[in-house]
């Protein structure tokens, strides 16, 4: 029987570890566990699951959770603790007795892993059938899950059918067999096999700490084991995300229609456990189809992430040689379409805006995945082009070092039995370049647009909010593709600032798009919920638009998107050069002064419930009022600063060309500020220019034609 104490101290080790890790644990599904008895079927990819699930699942059923364990570790010290935690061997001569006792009891659900062990490489081969590749070969997975859960079921319905036909001599012999005390429980009670699936992300097998003090500490270690510990210790150690998927149960019931099954749940003759009924041949094929079941489920379940889809589109793209940032456009546009698929589980990585990608990969999800593959010589670098290597897709490779030596084709293979993924990637993978750039465009374009409508509707307010072509982003298209831009409006403005420009430069024969910020365009209340990051990721939209558009991009803009430009000159290598026309280093505006003393101010009033006592904008009297906003919200300029203060330490990072523009008497950029910009600017070609205005518009209105021909002149440099 199952010694509590020990259970209790695998929870504690369990929990111990997971303290000890970096691994994010994530369940989801759990309404999805049935009440009555349940076989909880497992993908099985490393060690850790015959540890963390019988823990996870008692903490979310609390009935007591056992499981099938190779004989092999039935020896010694750890047999017997493993016998004490209700881990059942698999050539233990009572292991199906015990299994279908506890089931009918309820005293006991049970984990049972049907890959029959760990998996390194799974496939889909012949009809669709799933196949486990393992060291000697390849097997289907197992069916026991399925014979024992609908044993469990034949017996139930056989004493719930007795019962009711007077047969006591004949329930009374199961009862006794099964040592059941109480029938009503039994009978009353169904049998679920509940399919679950863990993901994990990323995975990565280095050298760590535990493996390196495991191959000092015991000679000849088997390959196996340090493989193993290679992977499985690099996951532990430098963090994981795993994702805990609680499928839809499979009523077993289900299983028991046909009619040779129910002449034996009725027959009136006694039936031992181990007698060979008439219906077995019956029972063998609804338990095969069962296990396809349960098994599809569990690698439906499966939660895909970066990895899959990059291992995926690396492997189904049919050149040798592969453009980085066209592998990259291929995968970006892969993951906006995940959401479509039907059945499809995502990473929450997955579900936010994907535009890094295309852009500075700042949460490096193609470095993380190319380094790997670079390492593993899946993939060799040279400049900005990647030569696969296809024999790494194709060869068979030892079972064993499958996570070391080729993980890229183990991610791919993750994801095979998801059939509608594959056919996207495939359909993605096999398309032309151009063909790739241009959904690319469009579909961020579509996104800008739809965007901008939504929020002007949400904030719109009578008589205060400008016409929507204010706000509207725009394209500017050129004679060429060769250069484009990508051109930031300013604070509390609109495209519409920036327009002139945009227009000139497109005269010159330059692409320009021009996107919309953030909170912008539309009302001051949603300028008041907005971040500087918020208003980087506009930027961001605009440079994937406009370079998949050109083949190089400068980045420009004017006041707070010029300070974004230098920023996404910093955070892009691709920006081939820059311009920024009035960037705010130091603002002269009172409002700014005051800004972070009015911030704290409403902080203490939020916490003391007095909303009435905040001061969340300050009157704003802009030279164009037709573009700006009238209202000045305080959160906004608190963002200005924030964004210029991250932005400074970085501007010796700027390396390209770059123009800065700047007016002599601006009420509202300190001209010292943007001389200081570009002081810390790192790049050898760099040009300051001073005009004698007075105003801080320069764009617009008198004179700024010069200001105009000064950026055009720059752009022909580029050329």
């Amino acid at each position: 029987m199952l010694n509590r104490v020990a259970y209790r101290m695998t929870s504690l080790a369990v929990k111990a570890i997971t303290n000890l890790s970096k691994a994010n644990i994530s369940y989801y599904g759990e309404e999805n566990i049935p009440e009555g008895s349940k076989i909880f079927v497992i993908n099985h990819f490393t060690r850790l699951e015959t540890f963390l699930m019988p823990h996870v699942i008692f903490r979310l059923t609390k009935i007591p959770v056992w499981s099938l364990a190779s004989y092999e570790f039935f020896t010694g010290a750890l047999g017997a603790y493993l016998e004490k935690v209700g881990a059942v061997s698999t050539k233990n001569p009572n292991r199906d007795r015990l299994i279908v006792k506890t089931l009918l009891t309820g005293e006991a659900n049970w984990i049972i892993f049907p890959e029959g062990s760990m998996v390194k490489n799974k496939k889909i081969i012949e009809k669709g059938r799933f196949m486990i590749s393992a060291a000697g070969g390849k097997h289907p997975p197992h069916t026991g899950a399925a014979t024992l859960a609908i044993r469990t079921e034949f017996y139930r319905e056989r004493l719930r059918k007795l019962s009711t036909e007077n047969s006591a001599e004949e329930v009374q012999y199961l009862l006794e067999q099964f040592q059941i005390e109480d029938i009503e429980p039994v009978i009353n009670a169904k049998t679920y096999i509940v399919p679950v699936n863990l993901t994990y992300y990323p995975i990565r097998a280095r050298e760590n700490i535990l493996s390196s003090l495991a191959v000092r500490l015991v000679d000849d270690l088997p390959e196996r084991i340090i493989e193993e510990i290679m992977t499985e210790g690099s996951m532990l150690l430098s963090g994981v995300d795993i994702d805990i998927r609680f499928g839809k149960p499979i009523e077993i019931s289900e299983c028991l229609q046909s009619s040779a099954i129910h002449l034996d749940i009725s027959a009136k003759h006694r039936i031992t456990f181990d007698d060979p009924l008439p219906s077995r041949p019956r029972m063998r094929i609804e338990a095969l189809k069962l296990m396809q079941r349960y098994m599809a489920a569990i690698y439906n379940l499966t939660t895909v992430n970066h990895d899959h889809l990059f291992g995926s589109m690396t492997r189904a793209m049919r050149s040798k040689k592969i453009d980085e940032q066209d592998l990259r456009r291929r995968v970006f546009l892969a993951a906006t379409r995940l959401p479509h698929l039907s059945d499809i589980c995502l990473h929450h990585s997955l579900e936010a805006d994907q535009v890094h990608l295309l852009t500075d990969d700042r949460y490096r999800k193609f470095e993380d995945f190319l380094s790997v593959a670079v390492d593993t010589k899946i993939l060799i670098q040279r400049g900005k082009l990647l030569y696969k290597d296809p024999s790494k897709f194709s060869s068979p490779y030892d079972f064993h070092r499958a996570r070391i030596d080729n993980p890229i084709d183990v991610m791919a293979n993750d994801v095979e039995p998801l059939t509608h993924l594959q056919r996207m990637v495939k359909r993605i993978a096999h398309q032309p370049g151009f063909w790739i750039r241009r959904e690319v465009s469009r579909y961020l374009m579509d996104r800008a647009t739809e965007e901008f409508k939504n929020d002007y509707e949400a904030f719109f307010i009578q008589g205060e909010t400008k016409p929507i072509s204010v706000g509207m982003p725009f394209l500017i298209k050129g004679k060429s593709k060769e250069l484009g831009v990508v051109l930031s409006h300013g604070y509390m403005a609109a495209p519409l600032e920036v327009r002139e420009l945009a227009q000139y430069l497109g005269r010159l024969g330059f692409w320009v798009y021009v996107p919309r910020l953030k909170g912008h365009g539309t009302a001051p209340e949603d300028l008041a919920i907005r971040s500087y990051q918020d208003w980087r990721d506009s930027v961001d939209q605009g440079y994937a638009i406009i370079s998949n558009i050109c083949k190089r991009v400068v980045a420009g803009g004017f006041s707070t998107g010029a300070g974004l430009a230098l920023d996404l000159a910093v955070r892009v290598r691709e920006v081939i050069g820059v311009f920024a026309v009035s960037a705010p280093m130091r603002l002269k505006d009172l409002s700014s002064r005051f800004a972070p003393a009015v911030e704290m101010w409403n902080r203490l009033m939020d916490r003391a419930h007095q909303a009435a006592a905040k001061k969340e904008f300050v009157e704003n009297k802009p030279e164009n009022p037709h573009i700006n906003y009238l209202r000045n919200p305080i959160s906004g300029v608190v963002e200005v600063d924030r964004l210029m203060d991250e932005l400074e330490p970085r501007l010796s990072d700027v390396n390209v060309p770059t123009l800065v523009v700047q007016s002599r008497g601006d009420p509202v950029v300190d001209p010292k500020g943007s001389r200081k910009i570009f002081d810390l600017i790192g790049s050898e070609e760099k040009e300051y220019t001073l005009f004698n205005f007075d105003r801080h518009g320069i764009l617009l209105g008198e004179g700024a034609s010069r200001v105009h021909k000064s950026i055009g002149e720059f752009m022909k440099r580029l050329q």
